[in-house]
């Protein structure tokens, strides 16, 4: 598909999504999640998260499904798969729909990102590990869900170009008979692709190397709270997010992020606190206690540098610079 916002609408518009059902996804992620929600007519309705993993908090779900309660959307975010087992037992029957953005080659218990539900949706923006420039992806298991997301990338075309053009008369047009989009990613981006999906195995062991050397340099900085990957999960690092504890260090989490850019570092916030956002906090009318996890997350996470392009010494001038901050 043309991204992973795409790959996520396509997913909940061939389960026909719609006015009058419910989504939920985690306070805590990037906007799109939400988007998506609202590009059908359908409503999302936010949960909270756990704050040592980031992702949607089971121990929060039971109270926001209803009887609307049409999917739900758990984000692995940064690349940490969300806690699938506990959101299945609570979920029952409600199809659950990966979040996958982050998490190209993460584990959970095992089993790999993308098949833990109904159906997972993929990012290669520049930022992910892999990269198409920018492009995404929809897995699943079902293959009638597959068809009709395939029929809907293609502005609802009856059968593909590739089978119109193999099949016995291709110089007819295919039927439409329901509305589509054009989602279709490029072939010269699939080529990339391709490629960059036979490196992926290298890309993951170099980040989880480096991701290890920074726990290690970085676990005796008073203020740094370092992320943590619990038992049975496999991390892909798509980013490393720590958390600022303002009561511990002389400066807010803004002034440590202004001073590592003046030392020529940048760093970002994890993501936001969808609730917080102007579109979302005034058209449900919602409070930043609403979801105090997510609040916190929004104002104390920090993503410190960590990708394929690195050098020993630019990790070096990271860590150098951190412990120097009292």
């Amino acid at each position: 598909t043309t991204s992973c916002t795409t790959a996520l609408h396509l997913i909940l518009a061939a389960l026909e999504m719609g006015p009058g059902d419910e989504v939920i996804v985690p306070a805590f992620t990037w906007v799109a999640t939400a988007n998506v929600v609202l590009y059908c007519g359908a409503t999302p309705i936010f949960v909270d998260i756990c704050p040592q993993t980031f992702n949607l908090a089971p121990e929060k779900l039971a109270e926001k499904i209803s009887a609307h309660t049409k999917a739900i959307i758990p984000v692995h975010l940064f690349g940490l798969c969300a806690d699938m087992d506990n959101i299945h037992n609570i979920a029952g029957d409600i199809p659950l729909i990966e979040d996958a953005a982050c998490a190209a080659g993460s584990l959970y218990q095992g089993r790999s990102a993308g098949s833990l539900g109904l159906a997972a949706a993929f990012s290669f923006h520049p930022r992910k590990t892999i990269t198409t420039g920018e492009g995404g992806m929809v897995t699943t298991k079902d293959a009638l869900l597959a068809q009709r997301m395939n029929q809907l990338r293609n502005h609802g075309a009856s059968i593909s170009e590739e089978q119109r053009h193999q099949g016995p008369r291709p110089y007819l047009l295919p039927e439409f008979n329901f509305l589509g989009y054009n989602y279709r990613m490029t072939d010269l981006q699939a080529a990339v692709g391709r490629v960059q999906l036979e490196k992926l195995d290298g890309f993951l062991a170099e980040r989880r190397m480096w991701a290890q050397w920074y726990k290690e340099e970085l676990k005796h900085i008073p203020w740094l709270v370092l992320p943590t990957v619990p038992d049975g999960y496999s991390h892909s690092w798509q980013a490393f997010v720590c958390q600022v504890d303002e009561h511990k260090v002389s400066l807010s989490r803004n002034q440590i992020m202004a001073q590592l850019q003046e030392n020529g570092i940048s760093t970002r916030p994890g993501t936001h606190a969808v609730h917080l956002l102007g579109l979302y906090r005034d058209k449900y009318n919602l409070k930043p206690e609403d979801f105090p996890n997510a609040w916190d997350a929004d104002r104390y996470s920090m993503a410190i540098p960590l990708h394929n392009r690195m050098t020993e010494a630019d990790y070096a001038h990271v860590v150098s610079c951190l412990k120097a901050i009292r």
